[in-house]
């Protein structure tokens, strides 16, 4: 084997073994989508944006729904981009119903972009998935002190919620 035939063996090993995330998103809301890639990737895992899919197709149609629907499935972990925008929009609905039916519970989270994650008055189903939520600092929330970091919190399941560090999130698939 050449030294380029291992290298690239090599990539394809280790893109295998990372965490892939399927990135739900309003596409005209492309500033937040730059700050919330750049996060995510800084956990070493592969983020899947539709329009940066070669295998698209250009104008949207059937074959758009179906494409997306098998990346969702694809992917490992799915998050929604968790703007105003995005919860208003048909297409990010229809995402999360899908990644709801695929990944529900332990692989499925919204990432609000609001400060105030129970903010989404008149989209309160929301509440029903985890969601990710940074600690500035060393800080009692949710029951414990918790150290500065990024959190994915589960629903409350009898009065207590779930809290496990995203990079152990990350890890489960």
């Amino acid at each position: 084997m050449t030294l380029n035939e291992s290298l690239k063996s090599f990539k394809e090993e280790s893109n295998r073994f990372k965490t892939k995330i399927f990135l739900s998103h309003k596409h005209d809301e492309r500033e937040y989508l730059e700050g919330a890639i750049s996060f995510l990737k800084s956990y070493s895992v592969d983020v899947y944006v539709d329009w940066l899919d070669d295998g698209m197709p250009k104008t949207t149609s059937g074959r758009t729904a179906d494409r997306i629907k098998q990346k969702i499935k694809d992917n490992h972990k799915f998050i929604l981009l968790a703007t105003e925008g995005a919860i208003s929009s048909k297409w990010c609905n229809w995402e999360l119903g899908l990644g709801d039916a695929a990944k529900y519970i332990d692989h499925i989270a919204i990432l609000p972009i609001k400060r105030e994650y129970s903010d989404f008055s008149g989209s309160e189903y929301l509440e029903i998935y985890p969601y990710i939520f940074n600690v500035d600092y060393y800080q009692y929330y949710k029951g414990h002190y918790r150290a500065k970091g990024t959190y994915v919190v589960f629903p409350s399941i009898n009065g207590n919620d779930k809290v496990v560090s995203i990079t152990e999130w990350l890890k489960s698939k």
